[in-house]
């Protein structure tokens, strides 16, 4: 019996990130620096980059939040590409996401940026878009998902523009608007159901 695509994902995930934390090496040529990939035509990393992580913790967060949304949408994305519907969604997050602030900076040698924080921020708003009236855990304390959205946003706008924290803000929001969009572009009926759940809120 197949593994879920979600879980596949996350298990490859989990093992380069893991292999990277002792391969320094590895790391450096795996994450995304815009500024190198442009001087030597290099375009793997612009996905590679989105298997990797910074620490434990880092990983950790991605990974628990794409396992329980992961779930809820896999079945939806491959009722519309087959059994490839998922990575096809999930693997255009990594790329998307990190396309506003990684071409901007390829004059930038100084810029890297590694993490699947984008494409986990698209499945997570491609799930609240379905169901924004769930309840989210947020450190064990219950919030609606439209609720959480709002705020999600709210904050990475603004964190985005002070910078400092070296966390792609950016990508997290540029992902979020991803899954909207390519959701709605696949589904246009998803949206006046969305507008017919928040006016029971």
């Amino acid at each position: 019996m197949a593994l879920p695509a979600n879980i596949l994902l996350i298990a490859l995930t989990c093992a380069v990130s893991f292999y990277a934390f002792s391969h320094r090496d590895f790391l450096e040529r795996w994450l995304l620096n815009p500024y190198r990939e442009q001087r030597q035509n290099r375009w793997a990393p612009y996905l590679t980059y989105g298997f990797l992580h910074a620490d434990g913790t880092h990983l950790l967060f991605n990974m628990i939040t794409l396992y329980f949304f992961g779930r809820a949408m896999e079945g939806f994305f491959q009722a519309y590409f087959g059994g490839y519907g998922y990575f096809v969604f999930y693997l255009g997050g990594i790329v998307v996401s990190v396309l506003p602030s990684a071409l901007p900076n390829r004059s930038n040698p100084r810029y890297s940026t590694l993490g699947a924080s984008g494409a986990v921020s698209a499945v997570l708003f491609a799930f609240i878009l379905l169901q924004p009236l769930s309840t989210l855990l947020i450190y064990f304390i219950p919030v609606p998902a439209i609720l959480y959205a709002v705020g999600y946003v709210a904050y990475s706008i603004y964190r985005d523009k002070q910078g400092g924290d070296n966390i792609n803000h950016s990508a997290h929001l540029w992902g979020a608007a991803y899954g909207v969009v390519f959701t709605l572009l696949l589904e246009p009926a998803v949206f006046p159901a969305f507008i017919a759940q928040l006016s029971r809120f």
